[in-house]
């Protein structure tokens, strides 16, 4: 009997196999019904647990917005020409960029939901594209929007004034209720408490707290603090001890421990690197003071390279690397691949362990990489209650804490990626005119042990330590950053720095009223097209009719559950695209249709006559929808914002009804076919040979 049971799950028949499909089929619309209607649902487990008095609570799901255009939404379009005659041609790209990253973190500041912030260059005119929807107030975004990026130096001014007694008192309290707080949950769990359940009753962090404390998986490069704490834990055990966190206390749970794998191929773990590296840089590189043309750098590492072994290695590298981790004999320490640039990842991820690489070119120069070890990249499934606690700067508020310096990007001449010489992390360095150089000096002077404050647009984006006085007009913002980050702070600092005036060239505002309007009579017109179509296929196809009706309705829920997965932009353009699949949707069920009517009018029995008519009709679906596909990734390629949103909601449309009208149709079918029918071909409309 079991073995039957088994036999069936694994080894079906093939109606067995037809079913498996229309189970898949209806997980599939209960996702996409979920998604599409997740605030219907979520009111719906509300009424359901206030008319049962909270005896039944059903899960609730996430609420995901669609995500709507500037057509739709109402807003303004607005295109800026960046004037860069004043910038080097090399430089000219990247100051684009940075204005375009400046503006875009502006308009977030400023309430813009969704902005869209293009880039364009033709010839030599430089233009930056925002697109605002939902704006309120053009005018004000208009002038935030225009000003040039501001790079600012501030330092720490002292508190304004100390704490009232009462104001100590109440801190204090606060404190010891959480300490207390904290004892009470460790006393619950000793004796047997649900954590989870703990959390949600306990825990202030407003994040974990409806999903039971659960925290996610984290690595030792992320949380390295809270891995110190765990590591002697084995799956289900938690810290007997509350743990001193920023701004309160926790109790930490191990859920799970794994190898992490690679997110793009789940077969394989992701590693990290134990290596040590020989670096040759040469003239026009930034930051090299090697002295060597490109041409002598190279005939220098060819040199070592047929000298270098594991056992020198070290020795060589102290000698001859020109890279800041030289004096320490090339130890790069662990890394993992998204710390290095990728010349220098790919090299050393497929090299052999024990290895010395072959010359190996980036941007920083000529390398040679000896990979000492691997390992994989352990991370941990946590769970967390958090206990808040008060400091005196959560009471006196820190509005007033920095003040401007006279320093300002206009003394900054560059900003630089660079290496620590002893841990080799990467770095930003700063270059300033004589004039800023002086300032800096006297600024880090009157700062040493505090922090000076790097704001661009009053937007800190470093606030690194004063360690000494700092002469010489140059500076190092360190931090725990890789070298995507800290390229992105150098382009941000440049961007403060470089003067890249912009002008309003052009302004467009879509009002409001005109977007809804719009949308309600596209709304309007794509439902009496479905009504309009539904009634012809019934009409017309009878049954089939109908099994297409509702395939087109599952094929509306997945595409608009696909549209708010993945945020796709809907435009009055994309809508049309929308509606325009539905009918490649409908054009597919008929050749599939007409084709069943021919099989069956030839005398085949049904089954078979389902399985030609899908089996001959294919080339024609195929190659119709293929030409179209193509024909949309052109236009996503090339195209510009609207005619782009057109093409992205039609190619995701004609994808889902090729899915809608290949499979769901047919195995719609395939389940109604049988005996029964055989001799009621009439619902097919086909007449029986007897009539």
């Amino acid at each position: 009997m079991s073995e039957n049971i088994v036999q069936k799950l694994f080894q079906p028949s093939e109606r067995g196999k037809i079913w498996r499909i229309f189970l898949l089929i209806i997980i599939l619309i209960v996702i996409g019904g979920l998604i599409d209607a997740g605030d219907y649902y979520n009111r719906g487990t509300t009424w359901v647990a206030n008319k049962t008095g909270y005896s039944i609570n059903l899960p609730k799901v996430k609420e995901v917005p669609f995500r709507l255009g500037l057509d739709l939404q109402g807003g303004s379009h607005l295109v800026y020409k960046a004037d860069m005659s004043n910038i080097a041609d090399k430089d000219k790209v990247s100051a684009l960029e940075g204005v375009r990253d400046v503006i875009e973190r502006r308009v977030n500041v400023f309430g813009v939901s969704e902005p869209n912030i293009q880039t364009n260059v033709s010839g030599e005119e430089y233009r930056v594209i925002a697109e605002l929807a939902g704006i309120k107030d053009v005018n004000e975004a208009i002038k935030m929007i225009g000003e040039t990026p501001l790079l600012e130096f501030k330092e720490q001014i002292e508190q304004l004034r100390e704490l009232t007694e009462e104001e100590r008192q109440q801190m204090n309290e606060i404190n010891k209720q959480a300490n207390e707080k904290g004892a009470e949950i460790l006393e619950k769990l000793s004796s047997g408490g649900d954590f989870a359940e703990l959390a949600k009753e306990y825990s202030d962090d407003t994040n974990t707290k409806e999903n039971g404390g659960n925290f996610g998986w984290i690595t030792k490069k992320e949380h390295a603090d809270i891995i110190k704490e765990i590591e002697g834990l084995n799956p289900g055990e938690y810290t007997h001890n509350i743990v001193p966190a920023s701004n309160g206390y926790e109790i930490i749970k191990l859920n799970e421990k794994r190898k992490k794998t690679n997110p793009f191929n789940e077969a394989e773990t992701e590693k990290e690197i134990k290596a040590a590296h020989i670096l040759i840089c040469y003239e026009g590189i930034d930051s090299c003071e090697s002295g060597l043309t490109q041409e002598e750098a190279m005939e220098k590492v060819n040199k070592l390279k047929t000298e270098a072994n594991p056992q020198n290695f070290a020795k060589l590298a102290r000698e001859n690397s020109t890279g800041p981790s030289g004096p320490s004999g090339g130890d790069l320490g662990w890394f993992d691949r998204a710390s290095m640039v990728k010349p220098f990842s790919d090299a050393v991820f497929n090299q052999g362990n024990g290895t010395i690489s072959d010359i190996v070119e980036t941007e920083f120069g000529y390398h040679l990489i000896y990979k000492q070890e691997e390992r994989d990249i352990e991370e941990y499934n946590i769970s967390h209650i958090f206990l808040r606690t008060i400091t005196e700067k959560d009471i006196i508020g820190d509005e007033k804490d920095w003040e401007n310096t006279e320093l300002t990007g206009k003394n900054l001449d560059r900003a630089l990626v660079q290496f620590d010489p002893n841990t080799n992390n990467p770095e930003v360095g700063l270059e300033f005119d004589s004039e800023g150089a002086d300032m800096f000096a006297e600024i880090t002077e009157r700062n040493v042990g505090k922090p000076v404050a790097i704001f661009l647009d009053n937007y800190p984006i470093s606030i690194p330590t004063v360690n000494s006085k700092i002469t010489g007009g140059r500076a190092v913002i360190s931090g725990s950053f890789n070298i995507k980050e800290a390229k992105l702070l150098a382009q941000r600092l440049n961007a403060g720095a470089l003067p890249v005036p912009i002008e309003l060239i052009n302004q467009q505002t879509v009002g409001a009223t005109l977007g809804k309007a719009s949308m309600a009579e596209s709304l309007k017109a794509g439902l009496l097209g479905l009504l309009l179509v539904a009634l012809f296929m019934v009409l017309f196809y009878r049954l089939p009719g109908v099994i297409a009706v509702i395939s087109l309705t599952i094929y509306g829920i997945l595409v608009l559950a696909i549209f708010k997965i993945f945020s796709v932009t809907l435009t009055l353009a994309g809508l049309a695209g929308f509606i325009l699949s539905i009918g490649m949707a409908v054009d597919a069920n008929v050749l599939i249709f007409e084709r069943l009517k021919e099989e069956l009018k030839n005398g085949k029995p049904l089954s078979l006559a389902i399985n030609d008519s899908f089996d001959r009709a294919w080339p024609s679906i195929r190659d119709g929808n293929v030409s179209t596909l193509l024909t949309c990734i052109i236009l996503i390629w090339f195209s510009t914002s609207i005619v782009k949103g057109f093409a992205i909601t039609l190619f995701l449309g004609v994808c889902i009804s090729m899915f809608s009208a290949i499979i769901v149709t047919k195995t719609f079918l395939q389940i109604l076919s049988g005996s029964w029918m055989e001799n009621k071909k009439w619902l097919i409309g086909v007449k029986s040979r007897n009539s």
